[in-house]
């Protein structure tokens, strides 16, 4: 199963004029291990000194100047790329915005808890917090001279990356486990990418990508690898601290898999402290997986640094189906920086949970959503958050971007009014 969009990605580049400048302070990257820093003006993946994640770093007291809590009431527009200070593009040109980003934080009545908030990723413009993380990644590969990219995904990532990919205009293969979504195989060729159905793991789609990679130099965009995506996804924890008043809530409880979002929020805890716009407080970080795929939760359990790959990986939850994860080490870390912790949820909690949520008024949400919320209670249960904490919690993706449930469909009536009479209106008394 396959498309594409053929050459028509290398003649938009080619026109592209030169932008106004976006103001970056983008300074340097920086290994997430080693410490060592390199180059943010070249296209490079992984850290060359240990095959470790990189992370992006600013001149924080250039973005200072611009970047200040009066500054950023006045940016009305602009989803995520409002904080442009802290993101990489340096060409505006090369910005591609669908609408990502300023998604709304939802109080939600929830018993034992004095505060929940729900922030509602699934509001991006492809369905989940995947549309952040490849909005910047696309972006910024695109204006060091990409043409080609590609991303081994469970589904989300994968159509994010067919969908902004399209919209800059550079070519996108998707490798997926032949057991993806089906919703998120139809988005991909949909947006003109070429997908790759894989009998595997997503690790498994992961090597493939690498092969794509070296045979025709496309450059790897998978969760970490790369420096980009993470930088996508810290705008979740700029905008939790604008919305609570330049305020982190207690406690923030994020389903995981690949972790990005976390890794992502706890560097934008950092670097708002730096520029002065909140204190020192940090939310402690929870990390929630299936009990049948949860590398970081046995780490966390076992006074780990680095989770070893989960063998047999298994939940419905496409996302949270993560064997092992590159960024395992900055996962962990934060979660016990954080004070924070990780639990693993039976999977029928999980679709049992999803059920609940639509008739508790939080919508259709996705699996991965609703593991965060069965993860929630346990944690409420074993006495990790009490019940006057203000907790966030992230709804990552839309419910449509997960397999449907089972239901059953009501039988059809007739198109006669006597009979809606007598048996229709009846059964709504």
């Amino acid at each position: 199963m396959e498309g594409g969009r053929g050459h028509g990605a290398r003649l938009r580049q080619a026109v592209r004029l030169r932008g106004p400048d976006t103001g970056s302070a983008l300074s340097h990257l920086e290994g997430g291990l080693s410490g060592r820093s390199y180059d943010a003006e070249a296209l490079i993946g992984l850290d060359p000194a240990d095959q470790r994640p990189l992370l992006a770093r600013y001149d924080l007291e250039h973005a200072g100047r611009s970047l200040t809590r009066q500054a950023m009431a006045a940016r009305r527009s602009g989803g995520l790329w409002r904080w442009r200070e802290l993101l990489p593009v340096r060409d505006s040109s090369f910005i591609t915005f669908l609408g990502e980003g300023d998604t709304p934080l939802q109080p939600v009545r929830w018993p034992g808890l004095a505060r929940l908030l729900v922030k509602r990723e699934s509001l991006n413009p492809t369905g989940s917090f995947k549309a952040r993380g490849m909005a910047v990644a696309v972006s910024r590969a695109a204006e060091l001279g990409a043409t080609h990219l590609v991303a081994p995904s469970a589904g989300n990532a994968g159509g994010a990356l067919a969908a902004y990919a399209a919209a800059a205009g550079v070519r996108a293969t998707v490798i997926m486990p032949a057991d993806a979504p089906a919703i998120n195989q139809v988005e991909v060729l949909i947006t003109g990418a070429h997908l790759i159905l894989l009998d595997g793991l997503i690790n498994d789609c992961g090597r493939l990508a690498a092969l794509v990679c070296d045979e025709l130099g496309a450059f790897d965009l998978s969760t970490l690898k790369e420096p980009y995506r993470v930088e996508g996804k810290k705008t979740m924890g700029f905008e939790l601290a604008e919305q609570l008043g330049w305020r982190l809530p207690d406690a923030i409880v994020y389903p995981t898999g690949g972790g990005t979002g976390i890794v992502g929020m706890w560097k934008a805890f950092a670097e708002l402290e730096a520029l002065g716009l909140i204190g020192a407080e940090r939310p402690r970080m929870f990390s929630v997986q299936g009990q049948g795929c949860a590398p970081i939760v046995r780490a966390f359990e076992a006074g780990e640094r680095f989770a070893a790959p989960w063998e047999g990986a298994s939940t419905a939850a496409a996302g949270l189906r993560v064997p092992s994860a590159v960024g395992d080490f900055l996962i962990l870390d934060c979660l016990r920086e954080s004070g924070g912790s990780a639990v693993a949820v039976p999977e029928p909690q999980i679709v049992d949970t999803r059920s609940r949520l639509g008739r508790l008024g939080l919508g259709y949400a996705s699996l991965e959503t609703a593991a965060a919320v069965a993860g929630l209670e346990a944690l409420m249960e074993l006495g990790l958050i009490g019940s006057e904490e203000t907790v966030a919690l992230f709804d990552t993706g839309a419910g449509f971007k997960s397999d449907p449930p089972a239901y059953v469909v009501p039988k059809t009536v007739p198109n006669d009014a006597a009979y809606w009479r007598e048996r229709v209106i009846p059964t709504l008394r």
